[in-house]
């Protein structure tokens, strides 16, 4: 059991960790930290922190885990900040969706990699964003990546795994090129195409929406995300993003050949594969 955990950012993944580890029973003390204070008397009215302070080395004070839950572009300016506060006893995590950018910016900011920060990923969310939608039960089943560098402690690595493995998530380990790599193609591709998705519709027809049916809206959905967020993670992970926009374009481009050439065959085998690649998916 971890005895006080400090959150920075505490909103939908922030909040949900928290949630998950006082009903697991895994923490005596969870405190929120933030500019918002609304925001941070909201997370307490809804037991999901049970104190917080607007001042970082009064919330930081004591904590045996920081976790930074705010968007990646913050990721210099937060560490800066608890730099002067951190001891050898506490581990910092967070919960950033691009692991390259954050181990690089931590190297910038303490000189090196701190042994104790152990870059966690969790591969779960909500089109919706805030402390409000906040789920103890959101990381249930689903995969969390921890990046640790070369000189990672050991212990911070089991401790953070445990403390996710607690909220019911699956952890994996890998480095941070390769978690970059899958999650452009997993994660954020799909959110590009949605967002471009509904880019083009507005560009072409503001009222092409009125006869949309329930694929469009299931496609769609994830457009609904927090913007900030996927502006910092774009600009965080450039290279795989784009590398992978290039590739499902000439995806896109095959289908497009297809059908000039009339080739309802070659169509209905793209098509069957996809079907099946999926239904597979699925079942695992």
């Amino acid at each position: 059991m971890i005895n006080k955990i400090c959150i920075i950012g505490v909103g939908l993944i922030g909040g949900s960790f928290a949630a998950g580890l006082k009903k697991s029973g895994q923490v005596k003390s969870v405190v929120g930290f933030g500019r918002n204070e609304q925001n941070l008397a909201r997370a307490k009215e809804l037991f999901i922190i049970d104190e917080y302070y607007l001042d970082i080395a009064q919330a930081m004070q004591d904590a045996d885990l920081i976790l930074i839950a705010t968007p990646v572009n913050s990721f210099e300016a937060v560490l800066e900040m608890i730099k002067p506060h951190v001891t050898e006893q506490m581990m910092i995590s967070d919960v950033g969706s691009t692991k390259g950018s954050v181990i690089k910016i931590a190297k910038q900011v303490f000189g090196h990699m701190p042994e104790n920060f152990i870059p966690a990923h969790p591969i779960a969310g909500k089109e919706q964003s805030g402390v409000e939608v906040s789920d103890a039960n959101l990381f249930q089943n689903k995969r969390v990546i921890i990046t640790p560098t070369e000189n990672a402690n050991t212990q911070a690595v089991v401790s953070i795994s445990d403390l996710w493995e607690s909220v019911g998530a699956k952890v994996e380990i890998m480095d941070e090129e390769k978690h970059d790599d899958l999650l452009a193609m997993t994660s954020h591709l799909p959110h590009m195409l949605a967002f471009s998705l509904m880019d083009y519709l507005i560009a072409s027809n503001p009222k092409a929406c009125n006869y949309a049916a329930g694929g469009f809206k299931d496609f769609s959905r994830i457009a609904s995300s927090d913007a900030v967020m996927w502006r910092d993670i774009c600009i965080n992970n450039p290279e795989q993003i784009v590398k992978h926009i290039e590739g499902y374009q000439q995806s896109l481009d095959n289908i497009a050949n297809l059908i000039k050439n009339n080739q309802p065959e070659a169509l209905e085998k793209l098509f069957t594969n996809a079907k099946s690649a999926r239904e597979s998916w699925l079942k695992d």
